[in-house]
């Protein structure tokens, strides 16, 4: 027969054959104490079936058992006898029963557990009930009744659930006492089975008291992007805004309620995935765009925003200034709201350029939203891009789909918008224009109209409309575009691109390969860089000299100009001493 300390010693995969060679139904996902408990159920209500199944070893032990026990039949009645006549005269003779219930009850204990005892006492119980009847007619001694209880104490429960019946079950038939028998060891077997139920219960339910709620504890921050179905997600910058395991959903009705749009950087606190779920989700925003959010719903669309000249200048020749900063700053200034543009040949240092100009941004301006946009570049240079570079830098390789290059500048773009409408000055330097445009040649679908050089008449608009989203808005905030632009690469593409921008910007500042394959950097053209109406950001003492400055180079090539102009700016401190030198 089974019992509980055998089961629990056999392994899941044990437990699962004799369930199903017993034909119990168990749950593929039940733990092993629901089977060994659904075998020892199945156990109480068929031993018989119990025995065949457990075969002819178990049979053995029970045969075993009946002999040993029918000697016992047999040397007890005489003892009994001699108990009852002779307890007065002789009480010595009583310790041979004493003896053999001793080993009695040892055997039982060695042979039977306690759940089968109870099994193995219905053959024994009709001889023992026959010498108990005898006992109890006559006094009996003290020492035999109480050394069971003694020596034995577990292996006496099934003795004492008979026990109480003695008198009464004297004109009862056979059948019936083994009936009982039955039903209080099924009852006893129950109890212990429903009392470990519920211990195991009880240990699977501790951990659930344990269990925190960390809803409105972590807050999150992303630029949200609306998908066609109207719901969204905020997309982390460390992705460079596409998707990723970071993403936190956001609910339609939270856009509608809130007025947001694609691009917006929202702040709000996030709540843990629920079953079923697989992203984490928006509890509840608390700011967007720096602003909170009664300031969000009033706000004006970016296309409605009236654009102006730049009239406030960025001052590159201040903090971390070089020499490349401060030649831009005295010849090609800009301005907050600037559509810059750097017309460069390969290899003349424009990359360079533009994280001097980045670092002298960031150091002078930290108002300034800054964000460097780097599209079909070599991953070196985005990596020591992040490194050198105080500001965020979100970048898509030459080894990236053109697709993804269009996402993620459109992405960037709508930040900006956003942040721009919302009152902020942000800066986007973007390397490079040529690079966005070939990609959205080849995103774009073909209209039937091809130009020179492969490039489809529709595929331009949405560079132009990333370029000329650049201008100073009346009343506050401001978006400057710094982007680079390729020339003289062999390809009849990029001179189609280039073409179409040339004179969208309003400032142009040229680079020389002439000039640096001398190795004289910034390899700039100082004579055909220029910026449209620099009168509103210089002052009048400096936009007179700088008119002196231009006038004596206009006789130069680009190459002694730049030579002139680098040797003296090396011998002066900043642009006033540099000014002022020219007196002399």
């Amino acid at each position: 027969m089974f019992d509980i300390e055998s089961l629990k010693s056999k392994s899941d995969t044990e437990l699962t054959k004799i369930s199903k060679d017993l034909g119990i139904g168990v749950k593929k996902t039940s733990d092993i104490n629901e089977k060994i408990y659904a075998i020892l159920d199945f156990q109480a209500s068929n031993p018989q079936t119990i025995k065949d199944y457990l075969g002819p070893q178990d049979k053995g032990n029970d045969a075993g058992n009946e002999e040993a026990a029918q000697p016992k039949k047999r040397g007890r009645k005489p003892a009994a006898k001699a108990e009852v006549v002779k307890t007065p005269e002789e009480p010595a003779k009583p310790e041979a029963p004493v003896k053999e219930v001793r080993k009695k009850a040892e055997t039982t204990k060695a042979e039977v557990p306690v759940e089968e005892a109870a099994k193995v006492t219905e053959e024994i119980s009709q001889p023992e009930k026959k010498q108990r009847r005898r006992v109890t007619k006559t006094p009996p001694p003290v020492e035999a009744k109480t050394t069971p209880e003694e020596t034995a104490p577990e292996a006496s429960e099934p003795v004492e659930v008979v026990a109480p019946a003695k008198k009464e079950t004297q004109a009862v038939p056979q059948q019936k006492n083994n009936n009982q028998n039955n039903n209080n060891n099924n009852q006893n077997r129950q109890h212990h089975h429903n009392q470990n139920r519920n211990n195991g219960d009880a240990k699977h339910s501790e951990p659930q008291k344990k269990e925190y709620s960390f809803d409105g504890i972590v807050t999150v921050e992303g630029v949200l992007e609306i998908l066609p179905d109207n719901y969204g997600f905020l997309r982390s910058s460390d992705f460079s805004y596409i998707s990723s395991p970071d993403d936190v959903y956001v609910s339609t009705s939270q856009i509608k309620n809130y007025g947001l749009k694609t691009g917006d950087t929202v702040k709000g606190i996030v709540r843990l995935p629920k079953e079923g779920e697989k992203y984490f989700s928006l509890q509840r925003p608390t700011e967007v765009n720096g602003r909170d959010l009664a300031y969000i719903k009033d706000r004006v669309a970016f296309e409605f925003l009236t654009p102006l000249f730049p009239q406030e200048k960025f001052n590159l020749a201040g903090k971390n200034a070089t020499l490349s900063t401060r030649i831009v700053d005295l010849f090609a200034p800009i301005g907050k709201g600037q559509r810059a543009m750097i017309v460069a040949q390969p290899k003349t240092g424009k990359t360079m350029l533009l994280k001097d100009i980045a670092n002298s941004i960031s150091a002078n301006h930290p108002e300034a939203y800054m964000m460097v946009l780097l599209i079909d570049e070599r991953p070196e240079e985005v990596t020591d891009m992040q490194r050198s570079v105080n500001a965020e830098v979100i970048a898509s390789t030459f080894d990236e789909a053109a697709d993804k290059h269009v996402k993620v500048a459109n992405l960037v773009l709508s930040k900006a918008q956003r942040l721009v409408e919302c009152g902020h000055d942000v800066v986007i330097l973007l390397d490079s224009i040529t690079r966005l445009a070939r990609a959205y040649n080849t995103v774009t679908p073909a209209s039937g109209k091809i130009l020179s050089g492969g490039v489809d008449a529709n595929a331009l608009h949405k560079p132009k409309r990333f370029f000329g989203a650049a201008r100073k808005i009346e009343g506050g905030g401001s978006l400057t575009i710094i982007a680079t632009a390729l020339i003289d690469t062999g390809s009849k593409m990029d001179e189609v691109i280039f073409e179409e921008f040339k004179g969208t910007g309003n400032m142009e500042l040229q680079l020389d390969r002439k000039i640096a394959n001398k190795r004289i950097y910034p390899a700039v053209d100082l004579i055909s860089s220029s910026t449209r109406r620099d009168d509103l950001l210089l002052d009048e003492v400096t936009q007179q000299r700088m008119w002196i400055m231009r006038k004596y180079l206009a006789d130069m090539n680009p190459v002694e100009a730049m030579e002139f102009v680098k040797k003296h700016m090396q011998s002066t401190v900043n642009n006033e001493e540099f000014l002022m030198s020219m007196n002399k």
